[in-house]
């Protein structure tokens, strides 16, 4: 591999520099640790200007004590948790949800990874039914894993049904900045306005060194939570790194800036590959995304030059994912790459 700023994930980007800068300012002294420091009670209230004044904000390691904390704080071992067969809580966690909850995943099979009310029903069944694990939460994924993205309209829509069963909504926000930017909302329409329980808050696909956040709805559904963040291992000693971190991202923007310039290369970079007849885009590039099915013959050559994933190797369909710092240079030399494996 020559070149390793390819298309492979957010996740290989770097730090952006004013989250290495914020880090830095606040690295003087001693504070309180575990959170109780002024950083931390900063971010949080920053927090709730964006989110609104009801909700309660935990900080963790990664994107999976994330989706763990918040599908335990809500749920009881016989209960269910309702997710895309898609999803990252299904696919890529290890088993880590269902280990950590005790809760049952029940996956729908669905192309776009979007859940739907009529998708949802096939496991609404068995309530009250002491042989069946009990459905007590949806989770859907913003961005989708596949780049496609809830609007939301959609996102009321399972809220409200959800809610009318007695269950929760749980949101995995690990690509929220960039929804929110397609969406062209504030994180708050999208989420809470919207009927959403529990989210996810990610930062790392955004720009951050380390660290998500967990937003709960109000205080009520965040009991506990703290006691069930330690025992999941989410509990940063040193807190201050963490919110300085978010406080960067909040401030100014900084998310939207990152999140809107990621979109805006995936989108190139949709418009350049179109052009080629021997590439097929399967997916709506709706975000910083873009899935294709490429000729087998370029994918080992293109991988060593610009990393990336396969997504289906079965149909050779591979993922191709911008961030924060892709240029157009990267996307240039790429598209040129892939017309001269062509020739």
């Amino acid at each position: 591999m020559t070149n390793i700023r390819g298309f492979a994930s957010d996740n290989n980007s770097g730090v952006h520099p004013d989250i290495l800068k914020a880090m830095s300012e606040v690295n003087t002294g001693h504070v309180v640790g575990y959170g109780d420091d002024k950083y931390t009670a900063d971010v949080i209230e920053k927090f709730r200007e964006v989110f609104g004044r009801d909700v309660e904000v935990l900080f963790v390691y990664n994107g999976t004590g994330a989706n763990v904390t918040s599908i335990q704080a809500l749920t009881r071992p016989f209960n269910a948790v309702i997710c895309s067969s898609l999803s990252h809580i299904y696919v890529d966690e290890c088993g880590a949800p269902e280990k950590h909850s005790g809760c049952k995943l029940l996956p729908v099979h669905v192309s776009d990874a979007k859940l739907t009310i009529e998708n949802i029903k096939q496991h609404m069944h068995g309530f009250g039914f002491e042989h069946h694990s009990q459905p007590k939460m949806v989770s859907i994924t913003q961005v989708t894993e596949v780049g496609t993205v809830y609007t939301i309209g959609e996102i009321r829509a399972i809220a409200d049904y959800v809610h009318s069963n007695g269950m929760y909504l749980h949101m995995d926000g690990a690509r929220i900045s960039n929804a929110a930017v397609a969406l062209g909302c504030s994180f708050k329409e999208m989420t809470f306005d919207a009927g959403v329980d529990v989210l996810s808050f990610g930062g790392t696909k955004n720009g951050l060194m380390f660290g998500e956040a967990v937003v709960f709805a109000n205080n009520d559904l965040a009991a506990n939570v703290k006691y069930i963040r330690k025992q999941s291992t989410q509990l940063h000693s040193k807190m201050r790194y963490i919110a300085a971190q978010f406080k960067a991202m909040l401030i100014d923007d900084l998310w939207k800036k990152n999140a809107a310039h990621a979109n805006r290369m995936a989108q190139l970079l949709a418009e350049k590959v179109a052009e080629i007849p021997e590439i097929q885009i399967t997916q709506k590039v709706e975000a910083n995304g873009v899935f294709c099915i490429v000729p087998e013959k370029l994918i080992k050559p293109l991988q060593e030059e610009y990393f990336f994933y396969f997504w289906d190797e079965s149909k050779n369909e591979v993922r191709w994912m911008t961030s924060f710092d892709t240029t157009e240079e990267d996307i240039e030399g790429f598209v040129s790459l892939i017309k001269k494996l062509l020739k």
